[in-house]
Formats: structure tokens, sequence, C-alpha cells
């Protein structure tokens, strides 16, 4: 049962604080997925910064007072980043709650160049993350950080700008296939005039909305946004595409399709309700198969978070949490296009595993690490952060194991810390941490164990 126990924590959080590991190792997985759930009804929003990109004000500076501003904007959305990642890592957090609002801000992937944007799509995600896909949908096309990515903003009727009602298809709904070039014309049309203010709110303008008859996905109407949304979740085939989506995030990446075929028709008939499609991923008993277990690959966000949650790292520098997410490829709030990342075993490069496996030394010796890529070279969001220059508690790791010996140490640890079998033979491994003075036994077990290639696995 341990093993279930760590496999739903990894897949619907961030894994299990040791603490967490020894009161809940041993509960069912009704009575897991009860408590999950339970903690992600408590939905606080994040509090929304003071400050936000006047687009209007930036019109009228020169470049050098524009240029401060955006830098000062990054910052913010850059601060928001860093209180997201420590909320996934603080087992006080509902571990669901933030992992859902990590899935769909990767769906809706955005680039949020304002820490109020930033900060109200992600408050409107977790809103939503376990409710209703309409709804939640329906939101994010009312999104401004969305509708300025996406340019719709400059969709008027006159000039209809189809950069939204695309992507609301291709990649946020229905998928590929589904739809005619004609549909995405027709929905721009009807989504002219959802547009935003310069205070970053939502804001319908009439006098820019096309009023005129649409043809929809075979329908005819005076079609407004909310109406084609409606169209399109219409289609089983937008159950289908979500509920693929998603079995490849929390389950595996090869995809059973009879099971994807059989949980599409639930959601569709719950009428979109997420909630029930999760609980009913996580309560199946192919979740917990052999085939499931241990074989997706981290995500840089769902590494670092695991690390900082099992040993409850606390960053002099909280740049460095920004370094690592730049240095392996995923930074929140700043997706590589809309389409988000693409994960799997993209994640994986010589460079970026090299980084992985030096990563919890570097934490635990609080060492600097020089990986250098064009990226972090041009930006001085991160400065600082290589040193890795942090604080951890070893001891409810300490409390976890039964003996002195290596291999005690090395078994308790494997036990918790990986979800399949270690390559390397243990007697070789549990050779290598004796060797180690008696005082360092522990930390040189969970350095060798958290650095293992098995570690990389959830």
């Amino acid at each position: 049962m341990s093993n279930k126990i760590k496999h739903l924590y990894w897949r619907a959080g961030f894994g299990l604080s040791p603490k967490e590991w020894q009161e809940r190792q041993n509960w069912s997985i009704k009575q897991a997925v009860d408590a999950l759930f339970l903690e992600a009804k408590k939905i606080e929003s994040i509090p929304v910064p003071g400050r936000d990109l006047d687009l209007g004000a930036l019109r009228q500076m020169d470049k050098k007072e524009a240029a401060e501003l955006l830098k000062k904007e990054r910052q913010v959305v850059a601060q928001q980043n860093i209180a997201w990642v420590q909320r996934m890592a603080n087992p006080n957090e509902s571990s669901l709650l933030e992992r859902m609002s990590f899935f769909w801000h990767g769906h809706f992937a955005c680039q949020s160049k304002s820490g109020i944007l930033a900060v109200t799509q992600l408050n409107t995600i977790r809103e939503h993350a376990l409710g209703n896909f309409r709804d939640l949908v329906l939101a994010i096309a009312k999104d401004p950080s969305m509708i300025r990515f996406l340019n719709n903003q400059q969709n008027r009727k006159d000039s209809p700008n189809e950069n939204f009602a695309r992507e609301l298809m291709e990649l946020f709904t229905i998928g590929r296939g589904h739809y005619t070039e004609q549909d995405i014309k027709e929905a721009a049309r009807a989504f002219t005039g959802w547009s935003s203010t310069v205070a970053g709110e939502f804001i319908f303008r009439e006098r820019q909305h096309d009023f005129g008859q649409k043809t929809f996905m075979g329908k005819k109407g005076n079609f407004n946004g909310d109406d084609i949304i409606d169209i399109i979740l219409e289609k089983r085939e937008t159950a289908g595409f979500i509920t693929r989506k998603i079995y490849r995030h929390f389950v595996n990446e090869e995809v059973n399709e009879q099971i994807v075929k059989d949980l599409a028709n639930q959601f569709y008939k719950s009428n979109y309700d997420i909630s029930k499609l999760m609980r009913g991923i996580f309560e199946s008993e192919w979740f917990y198969a052999d085939e499931n277990m241990g074989t997706k690959i981290k995500s840089p966000v769902e590494l670092v978070a695991g690390i900082m949650r099992t040993l409850n790292v606390q960053f002099s520098n909280d740049q460095a949490i920004l370094f690592t997410q730049k240095a392996l490829g995923q930074m929140l709030f700043n997706p590589p296009n809309v389409a988000g990342w693409p994960g799997g075993k993209s994640w994986i490069d010589n460079a970026t595993l090299m980084f992985r496996l030096n990563l919890v030394p570097g934490i635990i010796n609080s060492t600097e690490l020089n990986f250098k890529t064009k990226e972090l070279a041009e930006e001085d969001d991160v400065k600082g952060g290589r040193r890795l220059t942090a604080s951890v508690n070893l001891q409810p790791l300490k409390n976890l194991t039964t003996g002195t010996s290596g291999l005690a140490t090395l078994e308790a640890l494997t036990n918790y810390l990986l979800q399949t079998p270690v390559s390397i033979g243990k007697e070789k491994l549990g050779r290598a941490i004796e060797s180690s003075q008696q005082a360092d036994l522990l930390k040189t077990a969970v350095m060798l164990v958290m650095t293992l290639p098995e570690y990389q696995m959830c």
C-alpha cells in the first residue's frame, strides 16, 4: 500500500514530506484521496500586487523609462513565481490544488508580463481548477493576461483577429481535426469586443463587437463568445481531447486508448466535472498498475518543489528557485509558446541531466552551480541564484531510518524517496554510504539516493 500512496502523492501533488510519509504511508487509497480533495476545497485567493503594467503610461514613456518599468514588472512576476513554488513545497498548503493549478497553467499556456495579470490569472485557475471545465474555459477567455497574450484586444468587428479563436479550439478545447478554417473565422467574430482595460480588468467593448449572424460548426445564430464555447463543449471530441491530456500528465505518456475513451465518456456525461474525473482516476485500480508507477520524468518544477518539500529547504536567496527553473527549462508564467511545455523526454539532455544530478548536493553543501545558457546570460532576474546557499533539515529523514548501518539507512530512504528499485546493487550503495564519516552518514545517504536516475522519475 505504501508504494501506492507514494505514487498518488507524487501525481496528485509534489510528493510527501518525511513527516507526511510517516503519517500517511499506511493510509488506504480512499482515505488519502478524500484528504486530498478536502484540503483542496480551502481555496484562498493570492493577494494581487498593487502595481500593474500601465500600457497607457508605457506608451508615453521614453525607451529608458519604459525599460525600467518593464524590468520592475518582471521582478514582480518573478516574486509570484517564487511564492508559488514555495506553496507547492509547503505541506501546509493543498498539494492537489497547487498540482491542478500547475496542470491548467501549462494547458492554458500564457506569458504574463505584469504581476497583477499573473496573479489574477492564477487566482482564476485556482478557483476553477477542480470545478467545471466550462466555467474554467469561459473565465480564461475573459482573462486579461490571455486577452493580451493572444491579441484579443485587437479583435474588432471591422478587423477580426483570429489568434484566440484558433488556440481556443486547437489547444484549449477540441484539438485539431475537429474544426475548419471557416469555424475559426466565425469564432473570432463572436469574440470581437472581448478586451481588457489598462488596469487589467475584463471589459466588453460593445461598439467593437460583431452582432451579425455567424455559422459555426454547422450551427447558425447571433453567437457571442459564450455560445462558441458551449457549442464546442457539446462535441464529445472535446471531452476526449481534455481527458487525453489529463491522462498523459497524471497517468502515463503512453495512452491506454480504452481507458481514455471510458474516462472521456464519464467526463462528458458529468457535464465536464473536473473533480469527478480526477477522483475517478485516483481511485481506479489501473492508476496504480506497475506500468504507471515511476514512469514519468519529473518536470523541473515538480523536481524543485519535491526537493524543497523533502529537505525543508530554505534558500538564503530565493533567486535560486528562479535559477533552477531557467537552467532546467521550465519557468512559471513564461511558457515557451501558447502550446506550453512539451514535457516527457524533452526535459532531459546532457546539460540538464548533469544539473539535475548535482542539484541536491549543491543545495545540501550550499555550492555554486556553474550552468550557463544564452537565456541566463541575457537576464539578470536570477542574479545571485547560482549559489544555492540554503538551510536543510535532515532530522525528519533521520526519524525514518531504523539503524546506523549504511544498508539500513539506504533501505529506509529508497522506500520513501524512490518509486522503482535502484538499478545499482543496494549492497554496493550501502558500502559507499558506510565509507563516509559516521556523522555524515545520513547526509551522504540522502545525496546518494537523490542523485540516482530513479529519483528523476515519479
